[in-house]
């Protein structure tokens, strides 16, 4: 379950309830046909307000019902990704009007570094090569495709689904019509960290009802996750020398390109064992010490409240003898995760519980080669540092202290992922 923007609404307006109304409509149809009657009325509705940008209509009646309704906001929250991430062409060809679909799909790229970790304008040239890469190894017959000249970093994707629906709009325009898209003129300047994620953007064009993506295609539906995995094997073949030309000095793992928002929140995840064995090797390499010499703490942060629901883990390291903290780590909670772990569902059910997240992390800190590791119990409102804006840390007694490297540590990249 996604979790809503913090602001929220007194008092409805007629857009947001009609919203709310139509989610609500969805969760209690009785059959699919009255199910998808109201789909195509929920998505006429957020068409105009995500073309016309009015975010604010879309983000109150969300919050609304991640108050009253948690079935019907997921039902809201999925209608308002896939429209803002899709979009529909038609035109004229031999008297006929052909239809066709765009999709917005994300490619993430996993990166870790001891120095900067570039994003921005992708040369001419990479550009091609990427474009013809991933047309040939991921997608369908028949199927044109607009990537956008941007390298981006987390700081600089569309903030809005009204960002997100005009950027999807744009680049599926450009596939449609066999054009391109300009740079963007600025973008936001991103914090450099240890470990952290780039994203190709690509806008996907095909005759509705025709695949996308080759394991779509008919000859491979019956060994379709076979065909997935041989389709991202050779996409990181391929792409990943002239990913890694773009980002020197950095290690890169390129994943599976997917739907936008599924794989912006796939590579959240994923980057967050990358964090820590980035940092443990940083602390490692700058300090001239073992994993073995260092010690991690790890407790639990969220909203400030009477109980304080864990939000994110954040880690911090000292050295086994010492208590100052001079590093930390940011494990921030997805999607369904919470201090339980997320329980299985479905017809796998059956299967072992997953790790929770407190354990996970303990996992990759192990491998990582550190052994000495202590729990806070107790839970912390999600404090900052009122002069740099960096979060704070526990210390091995439990008090919230700014992470400090040492006074004589050579300069580098000091920042918490």
């Amino acid at each position: 379950m996604r979790r809503p923007t913090k602001d929220s609404t007194p008092k409805l307006s007629a857009e947001s309830q009609r919203l709310v109304s139509i989610a609500q409509a969805i969760m209690q149809a009785a059959s699919r046909v009255e199910e998808r009657t109201w789909e195509r009325q929920l998505d006429t509705q957020l068409q105009k307000l995500l073309k016309t940008n009015h975010q604010d209509s879309i983000d109150s009646a969300l919050n609304a019902l991640f108050k009253d309704d948690l079935a019907a906001y997921d039902v809201l929250m999925d209608g308002v990704e896939a429209v803002s991430e899709s979009a529909t062409m038609v035109e004229q060809q031999d008297g006929a009007e052909v239809t066709w679909q765009a999709l917005l799909v994300a490619a993430p790229v996993l990166a870790w570094t001891r120095f900067n970790i570039a994003s921005g304008t992708i040369p001419a040239d990479v550009l091609t090569t990427l474009q013809a890469h991933f047309s040939a190894h991921l997608l369908a017959d028949g199927t044109r495709i607009s990537m956008a000249p941007t390298l981006y970093s987390i700081d600089q994707l569309p903030r809005t689904h009204a960002e997100t629906y005009a950027l999807t709009h744009k680049l599926a325009a450009a596939a449609h019509k066999g054009g391109s898209v300009k740079p963007a003129a600025r973008v936001e300047e991103t914090a450099p960290f240890l470990a952290d994620t780039r994203y190709l953007l690509v806008a996907i064009v095909a005759p509705v009802g025709a695949p996308m993506f080759r394991w779509q295609e008919p000859q491979h539906h019956i060994h379709f996750a076979e065909e997935r995995n041989r389709a991202l094997e050779q996409w990181r073949a391929q792409g990943t020398a002239n990913i890694a030309r773009m980002m020197p000095g950095c290690g890169v793992e390129l994943l599976l390109p997917e739907a936008y928002y599924v794989a912006c929140r796939e590579a959240d995840k994923l980057i967050r064992p990358i964090s820590i064995r980035a940092a443990v090797h940083y602390l490692t390499h700058t300090l001239g010490v073992e994993p073995s010499d260092l010690r991690a703490v790890i407790a639990g942060f969220g909203e400030e409240s009477a109980d304080i629901q864990i939000d994110e883990y954040r880690v911090s390291f000292t050295m086994r003898q010492d208590s100052d903290v001079f590093y930390g780590i940011v494990w921030p909670l997805y999607g369904q995760e919470d201090e339980n772990g997320t329980p299985m569902e479905g017809p796998f059910a059956t299967a072992p519980a997953p790790l929770t997240p407190i354990n996970e992390i303990v996992a990759h800190l192990n491998e990582a080669g550190v052994a000495h590791i202590k729990r806070i119990g107790e839970r912390y409102p999600a404090e900052y540092c009122d002069d740099c804006g960096s979060p704070l840390f526990a210390d091995p007694t439990g008090e919230l202290v700014h992470a400090e490297m040492p006074e004589d540590t050579p300069t580098g990249t000091e920042h918490f992922h």
